[in-house]
């Protein structure tokens, strides 16, 4: 590639951005239009009015993105205010933190959610850093037991109680 329409790309690297929006929102808008609706029976607002102001907005937004950056616009650079960007990134929190989403995934059928949350909430604590190996623990159990009677029973939300299903 030539280095002028490298400099050139790199200079409008936002428009990048805008081909992303404009993708997601053609994929949106395709979705939306191939949704099973029976007109009669929903009624004039059906499932597909939602994806359908989505995907539309998702359009504008990508056209203007563009326009604009092809006009010069340009976005400002993060000035990291509380983050110092001379810094790498640090690899173990992330990975924990992937782990720990993973196990939850994993976890959240056999065990059911409070058990699962609750080392959700506390391998989350532990990967950013909290020490507090008496608290923390049940700290994340009272708030994954919090979070799956808010959800499970007052908002009618079934989650998966595993073996507690019975005691709780």
């Amino acid at each position: 590639m030539n280095t002028t329409v490298k400099t050139w790309l790199r200079e409008r690297s936002e428009l990048g951005v805008g081909v992303l929006l404009f993708v997601l929102g053609v994929l949106v808008l395709t979705d939306a239009l191939t949704l099973d609706a029976d007109l009669a029976g929903r009624g004039p607002v059906g499932p597909a009015t939602v994806p359908l102001v989505v995907g539309c907005g998702l359009l504008v937004v990508a056209v203007l993105l563009s326009v604009d950056v092809l006009r010069g616009g340009r976005g400002e650079a993060e000035t990291g205010e509380d983050v110092d960007l001379t810094e790498p990134a640090d690899w173990r929190t992330v990975l924990l933190l992937a782990g720990v989403f993973l196990a939850f995934a994993v976890l959240i059928g056999p065990v059911g959610f409070p058990v699962a949350g609750a080392l959700l909430f506390w391998g989350a604590a532990y990967a950013l850093g909290s020490r507090h190996l008496h608290r923390d623990p049940l700290i994340a159990a009272a708030l994954s037991l919090l979070t799956y009677a808010v959800f499970d029973k007052l908002l009618g939300v079934p989650l998966p109680g595993g073996p507690l299903m019975g005691v709780i």
